[in-house]
């Protein structure tokens, strides 16, 4: 999942041959407090002082916004004499989490002249607080400079927490807030390094400097990495407030950490929180992110997470609860070519952003696939530390595949055993899509067909009485590129593997190859011998398209100041586009094909259609619980993430789960049974475009399937009436192997001829096994 970020992070878990203790995150009834303990935490310590006559267990947490209790790490007996208590609700075991590692504001149309669009009708969103849940922030970058910025919003609650290296001075008027979670951390892995990372929200890795850049970064000029990507930098909301909340160390983002987190920002004051932080999909119910982003939205903050960097597999989405928002990656049209020209005169097209000196104009070196020449063909293929044989690479550019470590670490791999360049072939599981990196030595990246096709000229040309040669071209930046967007080889894919109802990623933003702020002490490659510096740094992932959707989720705040986040997420749903510039549907960069509905979601968000939706779908938190009773689960487990005890009775109203007032329609149909198979979606809208508005139904459907709506005509009268439609879904079997699954997509669009609001109609059909 970690394919796209420019920087190793491995974590592990770490758990104690001593002890089978863990931790877990404990949820209790808050009502239930007998008066004799002054406060929670009090009466939190007494519990688990109970458990046992040794020394007590340490908190490392407490909760009280969008979750009520505590963590600590207990032994299976301990979690089992907890559970029994009458005020213990929930255990929920802690995972590990990791990150989902400039032109893009001008690519999504926000440019600082432009005083008729998003920028100026919300003030670049000045009150406006946006919490980044991440590594933390360089405090001293130009990018959180003060400049111009009024008073700090006097709703603000937040602090700016000091520790090693970051006095209380480090925040402004743009960074309000800074804290740090390791508890949860250090309660796994023992006492954090301080050789190698600060007990302080300071960031030793980059990753949440870039993300709290790219949501809402100054406008800098000029702006570049290595030369590359001249211009200015700029964030979407750029004069939005930041809150960095650090939770994610050498060995990981941990739970109890993350809710720790989620619970600060909410009490803080924070509009929106940006989570580019992912782990396996679990029942919301076990889920921190799930419980958090719950109680978050439900004190009305916006909560954008990206959706993972496992794709172009299908269900590797992750963060898929459906009162967040699940961002994706697509291109823009900025790129970085370096291509490979072959002894045989060919030029294979590749991307990089190698930023010393290049190699001698005019000059070919030898090539060679380590993969090939003695030594572990497997580990020296993937040129892996300690590999390669010197005698074979001295001198020559060395051809390495992708995967187990990092891009930019197979180029220092390289660079020591004294090879002259770095040609990086993707693996099949990659396919054609290019990452740029900030390589250590002149590298360039291609796609698997041609990463097959240097392979074959080496072993031909090794046969022959001339020997394997390139030399890599590096062309600097180019822009204006076609096609754009496209969507990311590395983006997670649906269907929702939780609730395939919920179409999810709900929307793509730029998230490859994006120039944002990078911290001191950090080279641009992150790995530890890189000594470069530079102010700003190039990096990909769905990590990076997250911010993008968070800083847009500002100004739509900003501008709409009695928006849900629902509202603003239908508003960026419904007017998001599915056409790249040449006029066509979107492409999958894995494979050169038509990207779906299962990639892009409802589309690439599109911020001016978004500031002016005409209408919305709204939720509110009573909508999400009936969508999880409809989803089966119990009262005790809808309390575990909505924090109140469920009444499932009115549900049944609701009809099924494909019934939450999602902004997209979706419903999996089993083949067994009736050969024609029915379901019907009912649909409300509220009108926050003109007062009075008709509007009128286009519907596209899926191939094979009969779909209509009732009524075909919507007529308000005023902004803020809700109108109802019902949606009905005809499809008849298919012919299917057993096991296997077949999906169609199509659209309902409704439009007053100013405004256009569409939704994908998603139809899976899927054989059972017997």
């Amino acid at each position: 999942m970690s394919l796209s970020i420019s920087i190793p992070f491995f974590f592990f878990f770490l758990a104690s041959a001593s002890s089978d203790s863990k931790t877990f995150i404990v949820q209790v009834q808050p009502d239930s407090k007998p008066s004799v303990f002054p406060t929670h935490k009090h009466w939190y310590e007494s519990s688990l002082s109970s458990l046992s006559s040794d020394e007590p267990t340490p908190l490392i947490h407490t909760y009280n916004t969008v979750f009520h209790g505590f963590s600590a790490k207990l032994s299976p007996s301990q979690a089992q004499k907890l559970q029994s208590l009458p005020h213990i609700l929930a255990l929920i075991p802690e995972q590990v989490r990791r990150l989902h590692t400039t032109r893009s504001p001008e690519f999504l149309g926000l440019r600082s002249t432009d005083t008729a669009g998003l920028l100026k009708e919300s003030d670049f969103g000045s009150d406006l607080v946006i919490g980044v849940i991440d590594t933390g922030v360089w405090p001293e970058r130009q990018s959180f400079n003060d400049h111009d910025l009024g008073p700090v919003p006097s709703k603000w609650k937040g602090q700016c927490v000091a520790g090693e290296n970051f006095p209380a001075s480090s925040c402004n008027r743009k960074l309000i807030g800074a804290r740090y979670f390791c508890g949860g951390y250090e309660s796994t892995n023992g006492k954090m390094n301080q050789t190698t990372e600060f007990r302080s929200p300071r960031d030793t890795d980059g990753h949440g400097t870039h993300t709290a850049s790219i949501a809402a970064g100054r406008y800098v000029f000029p702006a570049s990495t290595l030369g590359y990507a001249k211009g200015v930098a700029a964030g979407m909301a750029p004069k939005a407030r930041l809150a960095a909340y650090k939770v994610c160390w050498n060995a990981g983002c941990y739970d109890s950490d993350i809710l720790a987190a989620f619970d600060a920002a909410v009490a803080d004051g924070c509009d929106v929180v940006s989570l580019s932080v992912g782990g396996v999909v679990v029942p919301y119910y076990l889920d921190a992110i799930a419980i958090g982003a719950f109680g978050a939205s439900d004190a009305g903050v916006f909560v954008s997470a990206s959706a993972g960097n496992g794709g172009p597999g299908g269900l590797t989405v992750t963060n898929v609860a459906p009162w967040v928002t699940t961002v994706g990656a697509g291109t823009i049209d900025r790129d970085f070519p370096a291509d490979v020209k072959l002894g045989n005169g060919r030029i294979i097209p590749g991307m990089s952003v190698y930023g010393g000196p290049g190699l001698p104009p005019g000059r070919m070196f030898p090539l060679v696939y380590a993969g090939s020449e003695g030594g572990d063909g497997y580990s020296s293929s993937l040129c892996l530390e300690g590999s390669l044989d010197k005698s074979l690479v001295k001198n020559k550019i060395v051809v390495c595949d992708r995967g187990i470590n990092s891009r930019a670490a197979k180029g220092e791999v390289v660079k020591k055993a004294g090879g002259v360049g770095m040609i990086l072939a993707n693996g099949v599981f990659d396919g054609e899509g290019l990452v740029a990196d900030c390589h250590v030595l002149p590298a360039t990246a291609v796609a698997a067909s041609t990463g097959d096709e240097i392979r074959k000229y080496i072993t031909a040309a090794a046969k022959s009485k001339s020997p394997p040669t390139a030399t890599i071209l590096f062309k600097g930046t180019r822009i204006r590129v076609k096609p754009a967007p496209v969507v990311a080889s590395f983006s997670a894919r649906g269907p929702n593997p939780e609730a395939p109802e919920i179409v999810k990623p709900d929307v793509i933003a730029p998230g490859l190859n994006i120039l944002a702020a990078w911290p001191d002490k950090v080279g641009p490659s992150g790995i530890p011998s890189d000594k470069r510096s530079t102010e700003f740094n190039i990096l990909s992932g769905t990590s990076m398209a997250c911010p993008h959707v968070s800083g847009l989720a500002a100004l739509l705040k900003a501008a709409h100041p009695e928006w849900s986040p629902a509202a603003i997420r239908s508003a960026l749903m419904t007017t998001a586009y599915t056409v790249d510039n040449r006029g066509e549907t979107m492409l999958d960069e894995s494979s050169g094909n038509t990207s779906t509905v299962m990639d892009f979601g409802a589309g690439h968000v599109h911020p001016q259609k978004a500031m002016d939706p005409g209408l919305i779908y709204d939720i509110s938190s009573s909508d999400y619980v009936d969508f999880l009773c409809n989803s089966n689960y119990t009262t005790k487990n809808i309390q575990v993430v909505t924090r109140k005890l469920a009444n499932c009775n009115g549900a049944k109203r609701a009809g099924h789960s494909g019934n939450l007032n999602y902004p997209s329609l979706s419903v999996v149909f089993q083949q067994y049974g009736k050969r024609k198979k029915s379901t019907h979606f009912i649909r409300m809208v509220t009108n926050v475009g003109d007062p009075k508005s008709v509007y009128h139904v286009t519907i596209r459907p899926p191939r094979g399937m009969s779909v209509t709506v009732q009524p075909e005509k919507l007529a308000f009268r005023r902004v803020g009436q809700k109108l109802n439609f019902l949606v009905r879904v005809q499809a008849r079997e298919v012919k299917l192997s057993p096991g296997s699954s077949s999906m169609e997509s199509g659209s309902i669009m409704w439009s007053d001829g100013k405004h256009t609001v569409t939704s994908p109609l998603v139809v899976t059909m899927q054989q059972p096994l017997v």
